[in-house]
């Protein structure tokens, strides 16, 4: 049986995809069973994660449950940082404006670009030998 109290959002980044479930609450954040500085181990990667709640001022107000797979921890980082925007937004529509304005509901789409025959990487050439 689901919880009620729950609301749910999906970020992606990369080949990340995270799947984030937001209550009120204590102010605590779990990615992947482990506490979100436990998981993340750059300061950058944890404040883009919470990035969302400090840009509407609500930093303590909720608990945060996020399972991320694929991809790396970089990608883990963005695909959790847009779950929780859109789970604010969910949560409450009058985040939407601010949320947007700081760019946390934008999807960063940048993938790696595939290796091309006759190349020796996506866009690094063989040496050319002229004799």
């Amino acid at each position: 049986m689901a919880d009620t109290n729950y609301v749910w959002g999906t970020g992606k980044r990369k080949c990340a995809i995270a799947r984030v479930r937001l209550k009120r609450g204590s102010g605590s954040i779990t990615v992947n069973g482990n506490e979100l500085k436990e998981y993340f181990p750059r300061q950058k990667q944890i404040n883009d994660v919470l990035l969302p709640l400090e840009t509407i001022g609500k930093s303590g107000d909720f608990d945060i449950i996020a399972k991320v797979h694929g991809g790396g921890i970089s990608g883990h980082a963005d695909a959790v940082k847009l779950g929780i925007s859109r789970a604010l937004v969910e949560f409450d529509a009058t985040f939407r404006q601010a949320l947007k304005d700081s760019g946390c509901l934008t999807r960063n789409a940048k993938v790696k670009e595939r290796k091309k025959y006759g190349q020796k990487k996506a866009r690094k050439k063989f040496q050319f030998s002229k004799r």
